[in-house]
């Protein structure tokens, strides 16, 4: 049993790594597509029918393209700062379920790496861990302007992390869990048990905070690609710089799971139309990210940093309080 357990394990480290690197790619394919059809373009059109094959010329250009380390940078911190980025987005990827338990062969299986009980606890950690990446690979490098969005970055990503976990303190409070599965459960008697209705504020305020987190537009400032530099990245070359691509969009799909885990039912009783649904809204979450970029402009620092501490900050801690009162 132990013995199977562990193959199951192995297998599904794998199918996660696989699948979500390429969701990375094709996820650049949509992106595109839909910015192009939001600003009336096109978009990729000649590699492939529709272009649907520019994500795999993209991903051969990187595998292909020359590995340069400039000559003054740190070269060990260089080499290992993109490798931190990709490697937590996947790590926190561990304690998410992705579908509901089903039987294959008569083997049960369960889509979630490690159902362990401070799974919220361990994501957020692993997501504070990632700011190394972005932080390490600009200190690392012989150029002022990657120090700077280095420590940009540095700065909302910890910014952003006390709202993430004050917003999601008050939904914990009343499951009583730090499990996505309990999460699941707890909302798995229809949308009328959705936590988004008793937490409407947790919702909004998370849902912020995770553009943040992912370094999305509106508060696109740290890889500052509308700029002529490229933030941290900018001495990246090849798939040094492609992992942390990765990284971002993996995260994006990471997030995007979370949130209707967490506040709108997950994937319900575990149904084959609650998988279909779970899917239904990762991909509308993704959606959005993708429709906000084209819609927002960036915000400057300084708004960034007074959203967080002097509005979002003590909009959470209001909320909890309200929480504990009406729990009480």
């Amino acid at each position: 049993m132990e013995m199977a357990y562990l193959i199951e394990t192995i297998i599904k480290i794998v199918i996660v790594m696989l699948v979500f690197s390429a969701l990375a790619g094709i996820g650049t394919y949509f992106e595109r597509k839909i910015l192009a059809f939001m600003q009336r373009r096109l978009g990729p059109m000649n590699v492939g029918p529709y272009g649907v094959l520019q994500f795999g010329a993209d991903a051969i250009k990187l595998f292909t393209k020359e590995d340069i380390v400039p000559t003054n940078v740190v070269a060990p911190v260089f080499k290992i700062a993109p490798v931190i980025t990709a490697a937590t987005a996947f790590i926190a990827a561990a304690a998410i379920p992705f579908l509901p338990s089903f039987t294959i062969f008569g083997y049960e299986v369960h889509p979630i790496i490690a159902d362990i009980n401070i799974g919220i606890l361990y994501i957020l950690g692993i997501m504070g861990v990632g700011l190394y990446g972005p932080l390490l690979g600009g200190m690392a490098s012989a150029n002022k302007f990657a120090l700077l969005s280095a420590a940009r970055g540095a700065a909302v990503f910890i910014s952003y992390e006390v709202v993430t976990g004050l917003s999601i303190l008050a939904p914990i409070m009343m499951v009583g869990s730090l499990s996505l599965i309990d999460f699941n459960e707890y909302q798995a008697g229809g949308i009328t048990s959705w936590m988004v209705w008793t937490q409407p504020v947790a919702f909004i305020l998370f849902w912020i905070a995770a553009f943040a987190e992912t370094g999305r537009t509106p508060f696109h400032l740290i890889a500052n690609d509308h700029e002529i530099i490229d933030g941290f990245g900018t001495e990246y070359s090849g798939m040094r710089w492609g992992l942390f691509f990765i990284g971002e969009y993996a995260n994006m799909f990471f997030i995007s799971f979370m949130i209707p885990i967490l506040f709108l039912g997950g994937y319900g009783d575990g149904s084959f139309l609650g998988a279909l649904a779970l899917l239904g809204k990762m991909s509308f979450f993704f959606f959005f990210f993708l429709w906000t970029r084209a819609a927002w402009p960036d915000v400057r620092p300084d708004q960034l940093m007074m959203l967080c501490w002097k509005i979002l900050m003590p909009v959470a801690v209001l909320n909890i309080l309200v929480t504990a009162i009406v729990m009480m």
